[in-house]
């Protein structure tokens, strides 16, 4: 399943790159997310609690930042499984200046096994699509706080 978007800022390239990488402003961003640790560089071993539909239940996984280019872009790899199935996504997230604040725009593909993937095409993107904006209201808060 592919996923594509974009979130706007209102706040410099450089503040919102730092923040989009900075491992406690990631797990106070992440709905339901209960563990985020450094388990090397740039990658971190996360448990979050889902609550969407029949996707609900505890997942634990790994994220790694893969391809950085500072202030610019970065890749994250995800993998993680759960009592509903296991999930593996790719996404590339792209920064630029936009007025007087930073648009992000991802693009990414998530491959769903398990009770997860019979739920078919539209619910999971549906819940994806949730998932991220929860995000992103989390970070700009994150964001918030690092304007000088």
């Amino acid at each position: 399943m592919e996923i594509s978007g974009e979130h706007r800022f209102a706040a410099p390239r450089g503040v919102v790159y730092e923040a989009l990488l900075d491992p406690k402003a990631l797990q106070a961003s992440m709905p339901g997310c209960e563990k985020f640790e450094e388990v090397g560089p740039s990658s971190y071993d996360l448990t979050i609690k889902v609550g969407i539909s029949a996707i609900k239940g505890t997942y634990s996984g790994n994220v790694k930042v893969a391809d950085p280019i500072e202030n610019q872009s970065y890749r994250l790899v995800v993998a993680g499984s759960g009592k509903p199935g296991s999930v593996q996504g790719d996404a590339a997230m792209v920064l630029s200046d936009d007025g007087n604040g930073t648009l992000v725009k991802y693009t990414g593909e998530v491959k769903a096994q398990g009770a997860i993937a019979r739920l078919g095409s539209r619910l999971l993107g549906g819940a994806a699509k949730l998932m991220i904006g929860q995000f992103f209201k989390g970070m700009e808060k994150q964001v918030e706080q690092r304007i000088p």
